[in-house]
């Protein structure tokens, strides 16, 4: 499969104006990205972009720090299902998960998972995992399975760092098939993304601007 098929575009600079949100999800669909992952203000304009395309919509919920009210996340997440995205990335309450409040953490996310779920949309848990240790990366992958989600993710880009070979193999030995990993930032050329498909990710987040590059990797491999 080509590399692209792997790839969530994200699409989340905070000063991004719309007619640069748009070029960049054009570039994710010229590029066949699996998804363009957008603002949830820019969830509405990536759908009609990218109906009748091989590319779908994703987008952020609660990014990119995890701190907001259990059941505004979970509110949140069926609007924007409704708005055309067809998978969520939400931001995992890393505090709670670094001060041991693991039934906070799973409750958190099952109720994302759940009302996602009654629209058919997928869920990716960011773990932020240069936040944790690999103790609390494994324990945070093992709340994400409990709770009904569909991938664990390690990073928004937006802390201190991003995705490590460290954190996604702790990720999968966790996850022991059970759900799905997505390696995220950090992942700026085609060796780095090879790299962790090689190890197991099913998904990868690369910034919007690294796509071409990525791909073209691949095609002079």
């Amino acid at each position: 499969m080509h590399i692209s098929r792997y790839l969530d575009l994200a699409i989340l600079k905070p000063d991004l104006t719309p007619q640069q949100a748009r070029e960049a999800i054009a570039l994710g669909i010229r590029c066949n990205a699996r998804t363009v992952c957008v603002r949830p203000c820019d969830i509405s304009m990536a759908a009609a972009l990218c109906d009748g395309t091989q590319t779908e919509v994703s987008c952020v919920l609660d990014f990119p720090h995890g701190c907001g009210d259990s059941r505004g996340k979970a509110e949140l997440a069926q609007r924007y299902a409704c708005l055309g995205a067809r998978e969520i990335d939400m931001v995992m309450n890393y505090g709670l998960a670094r001060g041991g409040e693991w039934a906070l953490v799973e409750e958190d996310i099952r109720g994302v998972a759940e009302a996602a779920h009654r629209h058919g949309v997928l869920v990716k848990v960011i773990l932020e995992t240069c936040e944790l240790t690999d103790a609390q990366i494994r324990r945070a992958t093992e709340a994400s399975v409990a709770a009904g989600a569909d991938f664990v993710k390690t990073s928004t880009g937006f802390a201190s760092g991003g995705a490590t070979p460290e954190a996604v193999r702790a990720m999968l030995e966790a996850a022991a098939g059970r759900i799905l990993v997505k390696a995220s930032g950090g992942i700026r050329d085609y060796q780095t993304a090879r790299m962790y498909v090689d190890m197991g990710a099913q998904r990868l987040g690369v910034g919007y601007a690294a796509a071409e590059a990525i791909c073209a990797g691949q095609d002079e491999a």
